[in-house]
């Protein structure tokens, strides 16, 4: 069988009367109206062929997370790459998965040298962070080492992408939060299976734990900022 090469992107949509919602409680539709690329990380998730080689639309939010990545890299910005970590076979998820699928998900990151674990059109920098996980969530604590590398750095600000919308990136936007971050979810640099899926989690953010924007305005914030 010939490997897929369809290439989708997510409809993503947040209901007006979301904007309408927060623009009368704050004043303004975004909650996060500039960024300084020097404390500003593009943290990828989860973006191995395990996931992206049978889902288009991860394949279709692979162009926008290279725009991103090259841009904030110029501006002194941070780009971090994470992968799933094999861990530890558990009892808990072969229960819930069932022993097979629990094995298929935990080896799922693949093995050898992390930068070449990552989907081939994506090419770290030589500054980039790359981390592995060992739970859905990037900022989980104890289950990976970004939150306290971001910090070394100075980051306040984390653009969320990968996939999928609605597991991984989900949980780390929450996390992030969590842990006092500024969070922007990039609503054409994150995938899941289906629009529903995808914009349910775009909606849950906007609402309450971050911004939800398109890539073309992350660059002109990223740029507008640059020395």
């Amino acid at each position: 069988m010939p490997p897929n090469t369809e290439v989708r992107q997510h409809q993503w949509w947040i209901e007006p009367r979301e904007y309408a919602r927060h623009e009368a409680r704050r004043g303004r539709r975004f909650a996060f109206t500039h960024l300084f690329p020097a404390r500003t990380a593009l943290v990828v998730i989860d973006m191995v062929p395990f996931f992206v080689s049978e889902n288009p639309y991860c394949r279709g939010i692979v162009p926008n997370i290279g725009r991103l990545a090259d841009a904030l890299r110029t501006a002194g910005g941070t780009v971090a790459w994470v992968l799933p970590a094999a861990g530890e076979r558990t009892p808990v998820r072969d229960e819930f998965y069932g022993p097979e699928v629990a094995e298929t998900y935990r080896t799922s990151g693949g093995t050898g040298p992390l930068p070449r674990r990552l989907w081939p059109e994506l090419t770290p920098g030589p500054g980039d962070v790359l981390v592995e996980k060992t739970t859905a969530s990037a900022f989980f604590p104890g289950h990976c080492p970004l939150p306290e590398l971001l910090a070394e750095r100075g980051v306040d600000t984390v653009l969320i992408s990968g996939t999928v919308t609605n597991v991984c990136c989900e949980s780390s936007a929450r996390d992030a939060a969590a842990l006092g971050l500024r969070v922007i979810m990039v609503a054409d640099a994150n995938a899941a299976r289906r629009d529903q899926d995808h914009n349910a989690t775009l909606y849950t953010v906007y609402r309450s734990f971050g911004d939800v924007r398109p890539t073309s305005d992350l660059l002109d914030l990223v740029r507008s900022h640059t020395p």
